[in-house]
């Protein structure tokens, strides 16, 4: 009864299972902790190791879905928005930074330097770039770093989602306080275009230069298209020296001004879904080697490289937000959706607001003071800054 499609569906149920609790919790329980820790008891009980592979998901996940996927995230990123909320991509950036000098000289005093180069990147962004790190480790021989990659992926959120939690309630309450006082008056019209400015993708560049008239622009010509930028990227990572996945972003932004590809492309080409589901199991593929041994062994280095990136970043958020004029509480917030990305960010501040505010008013002014920034965090660290800081760290394992 097992065979190729058993071992799909199975892979399908261990996401939705992941998806299911997220729904249930509000997010407050991740997906992918879930959904690891089902197929991790899975590999110790009844699932065979080779389950991904047997799916036929590999090696189709971390070859052309991992580029085609980053040169999308290019397709997706507002400059615009970017350039309205500067101060805020500034603060994010600089947090990191600090997340990693901190970190990086640090917690080698307490664990495996091997460990802290593999973790930082998964702590800093996505999926991407623990997918980019596992690789790099299984590369390298390494298999417990290419675990800790993994495991620090999947349990990052655990201590973004609180530590958000608190920042936007401290911020929250100091803006209601205005509000409440008569000092500040809420303008709708205004909140409503910022919001709109941060979360809607370019538009259709539809008369740049290279843009293909829609009739003849079907999902297997827009897949084309995006695997031909992608491919250049790789071409500019081998002449250049710089990470093929860091010109897969760049290069995607700049195909998408010229109009060669369309904002949000993959997700256009009903494409996006199924790759995002192949490079998660590529991902989730890795516990397959995680003994119940060598999970003991990596707790205590998880927690260790957390604990010190946070500090790392709180020091270097409070610094930057004082000298930008951005509020101390709100600017460690913005950092901290390197932790969990979107659509988290946007949960956490929609239920923060609605549950801080006794009116409508009330919720509209906190979203239009917190939303836009929280939502141009999320960009500048998971789908910008952390595979930059992949591409680096890749290369010294």
């Amino acid at each position: 009864m097992y065979n190729f499609m058993a071992a799909f569906i199975i892979c399908g149920i261990v996401v939705i299972i992941g998806e299911v609790v997220a729904k249930l919790t509000r997010a407050w329980v991740p997906s992918v902790f879930v959904s690891a820790v089902v197929l991790l008891l899975g590999y110790w009980t009844i699932l065979p190791k080779e389950l991904v592979t047997e799916a036929h998901l590999m090696p189709f996940a971390n070859t052309v879905a991992m580029f085609l996927i980053i040169t999308h995230m290019g397709t997706m990123i507002s400059l615009e928005a970017l350039l309205a909320q500067w101060k805020t991509v500034i603060l994010c950036v600089c947090g990191l930074a600090g997340m990693c000098a901190v970190a990086y000289f640090v917690c080698p005093l307490f664990m495996d330097r091997a460990l802290v180069i593999a973790g930082l990147p998964p702590l800093t962004g996505g999926i991407v770039a623990a997918t980019m790190m596992q690789q790099a480790a299984q590369e390298a021989g390494l298999t417990t770093a290419a675990v800790f990659a993994i495991s620090m992926y999947c349990i990052q959120g655990f201590a973004g989602y609180p530590l958000t939690a608190v920042c936007l309630k401290r911020e929250g309450a100091r803006l209601l306080a205005e509000y409440r006082s008569g000092r500040v008056k809420a303008d709708v019209a205004e909140e409503e275009t910022d919001i709109k400015a941060v979360t809607k993708l370019p538009e259709e560049q539809k008369h740049a230069i290279l843009h293909l008239p829609d009739e003849w622009n079907s999902p297997i010509v827009m897949l084309v298209k995006l695997g031909f930028v992608a491919w250049l990227a790789m071409l500019a990572g081998g002449v250049t020296g710089i990470s093929g996945a860091i010109w897969c972003l760049v290069l995607g932004v700049l195909f998408c001004r010229l109009g060669f590809l369309e904002p949000n492309i993959l997700t256009k080409a009903n494409s996006y879904q199924i790759m995002l589901f192949a490079l998660m199991m590529f991902i989730f593929d890795g516990l397959k080697d995680c003994t119940p041994e060598m999970l003991v062994a990596i707790i205590g280095p998880m927690v260790t490289l957390i604990v010190f990136g946070i500090l790392g970043m709180a020091v270097v958020a409070w610094i930057v937000a004082r000298a930008l004029g951005i509020p101390v509480w709100l600017g460690y917030a913005n950092c901290l959706t390197a932790l969990y990305g979107f659509p988290f960010n946007a949960i956490i501040t929609e239920s923060m607001c609605a549950e801080m505010a006794a009116t409508e008013d009330e919720r509209e002014y906190l979203m239009s003071k917190i939303f836009p920034p929280m939502i141009v965090g999320g960009f500048a660290t998971v789908t910008i800054t952390s595979v930059v800081i992949a591409g680096i760290f890749a290369k010294m394992l």
